[in-house]
């Protein structure tokens, strides 16, 4: 039986891998001095440096052919021409819609989807202007300043992950909370210490009908109503983010406070749609439209550039070079900038979440793993807790380290420290050290010889480690659109060399549906038929602990 092309350029592939065994990386550098500049590429003013990959120009030129016979190309030109590309829900995926700088008709079904988009995000920029300027007045008169935003998954991390990377650009007087998890805890720590009088909730659930963030709709609502008075108006407290627009209304909410989402935007990808309200009104609207402009430069990188020089492509092939050739199937991402230090939690969502499967777009099953484990923490906290697991651990696990250059803050002193810092582990992941070289040190440190064979093996560094590293000028609010629209692609672009489909989310469904019956039993009702032993057991563990 004849094999198909990206089977047969992959067997190409793992041939170059075998011939790379027992190379460290180290001597792929002594072997080419001009290594980095063969593997790094430049766009837009981002440096991707790929040349501490165990991969070598070849890999990446067949990488990148592997790309087009998996299909890049038209599925690149599918997204961008609004085809469906999420087959089990018959969609299109249109988050780059919403950050077009410009008016060209994007139709959907034959109808051009495009002022849609801008009466919503006038309706978005009204509502944050009037709340910067003190011009939104609550039940009593008295100007909003407090913004409570209620959530979960894509309607919360990457508008939390925005406001707190732009920080700097917060409207002053002007506070926004965030609220996801039904532990009551979250809400109860928030809403203690606000006026309501002050106060604007908004209620962001696609469907609204998100038992987590409804569960505190309704709490936070009932706070309002308490401390405000049974007659007071709320429709000045409440705003709606929905595709539901009926059930945000029988919920209360005033038809002019519901902000419409669409079924063509999938939650993770969202940010950029009535979502990002909570961004607009923290940091201005200008600063919002920066967002949108970053995310659209990206857009255009995307949609032009060649495989060879695609940054979204090169990282995504990446991945799947290390997961599906050297089993290394772990990523950690560590930016260097506090500003992003929950990227990496925006980051595991938007890959895993659109990624982690295991069934091919056509229904079969896939024969490649589908996405690394990704996790990680902004450098250089990290550097004192789970890098050395990879420095001296004995799982592999491939770092990405995501560095601004410049800071916001003029120190250029304490700048240079973090970026050393950035540089350096990249470094020692790659060089680590060698006994020899501990006890040289030692010895010339004046230490004990007993003490030096005694210690020494502790201080080795096996090195020969992986790392990607991307150099960004610095974070505001247009660099931060590029870097997010930049790991949207990414995840499409593993989904297309993976087959499958990267814009539904099944996974996350059976647990919910299981959740009403154990809830139910919880509240004394009967035990769900269909529970195993575990749940059982537990049930009734809570019940008797609560009886106590």
């Amino acid at each position: 039986m004849a094999i198909s092309l990206t089977q047969s350029i992959w067997n190409e592939l793992l041939l170059k891998r075998d011939a790379l065994a027992g190379k460290p990386l180290a001597a792929l550098f002594a072997q080419d001095p001009q290594r980095f500049a063969g593997l790094s590429r430049s766009a837009d003013d981002l440096l991707l440096d790929l040349s501490k990959q165990r991969l070598t120009r070849e890999i990446v030129i067949g990488l990148c052919a592997f790309a087009e016979a998996s299909g890049f190309g038209p599925a690149r030109e599918r997204l961008f021409g609004a085809k469906v590309v999420n087959a089990s829900e018959d969609r299109p995926a249109l988050h780059w819609a919403l950050r077009l700088q410009h008016d060209r008709p994007v139709l959907v079904g034959g109808v051009d989807v495009v002022p849609a988009i801008r009466a919503v995000q006038a309706r978005m920029r009204g509502i944050a202007d009037a709340i910067g300027a003190g011009d939104w007045p609550g039940a009593r008169g008295t100007p909003i300043d407090t913004v409570v935003h209620l959530g979960i998954g894509g309607s919360d991390l990457g508008p939390r992950m925005a406001v707190h990377a732009l920080a700097e650009d917060r409207v002053a007087g002007i506070a926004v909370h965030f609220v996801s998890n039904v532990d009551p805890a979250q809400l109860g720590r928030v809403l203690p210490g606000l006026d309501p009088a002050r106060t604007l909730l908004i209620v962001c659930s696609k469907s609204f009908r998100t038992p987590e963030t409804l569960a505190n709709a309704q709490a936070a609502r009932d706070w309002l109503r308490e401390r405000l008075g049974a007659d007071a108006d709320l429709s000045r407290h409440i705003v709606a983010v929905t595709a539901n627009v009926p059930a945000a209304r029988a919920f209360g909410i005033a038809e002019d406070n519901i902000l419409p989402m669409w079924d063509w935007v999938g939650g993770r990808f969202s940010l950029w749609s009535a979502v990002g309200l909570p961004v607009a009104i923290a940091a201005g609207w200008e600063r919002f439209a920066e967002l949108l402009a970053g995310a659209a430069r990206m857009d255009a990188h995307f949609a032009t550039a060649p495989a060879t020089g695609n940054l979204p492509l090169l990282l995504a092939l990446i991945d799947f070079w290390n997961v599906n050739a050297l089993k290394v199937t772990q990523r950690v991402t560590a930016p260097y900038s506090s500003a992003l230090d929950l990227f990496a939690l925006y980051v595991q969502q938007v890959e895993m979440e659109s990624n982690g499967k295991s069934v091919a777009a056509d229904g079969g099953a896939t024969p490649w793993i589908t996405t690394p484990g990704v996790w990680g923490a902004a450098g250089t906290d990290s550097q004192h807790s789970f890098f050395q697991w990879l420095h001296q651990g004995n799982i592999a696990a491939n770092v990405e380290l995501i560095v601004p250059v410049a800071s916001r803050h003029g120190d250029r002193a304490r700048q240079d420290i973090l970026l050393a810092n950035a540089l350096a582990q990249a470094q020692a992941l790659l060089a680590g050290r060698t006994r020899e070289d501990v006890e040289a040190e030692m010895l010339a440190q004046g230490a004990d010889p007993a003490i030096v064979e005694r210690v020494a093996p502790h201080r080795v560094f096996g090195g020969d480690r992986t790392s990607t590293m991307l150099l960004l000028p610095g974070v505001n609010a247009f660099r931060l659109g590029q870097l997010c629209a930049l790991y949207e692609h990414k995840a499409f672009c593993f989904g297309v060399l993976a087959g499958i489909n990267s814009f539904d989310q099944w996974g996350v469904e059976l647990g919910k549906t299981l959740a009403v019956g154990v809830e139910a039993a919880l509240a004394g009702g009967a035990l769900p038929p269909d529970a195993d032993g575990s749940t059982v057991g537990l049930i009734e563990a809570i019940r008797a602990m609560r009886a106590v």
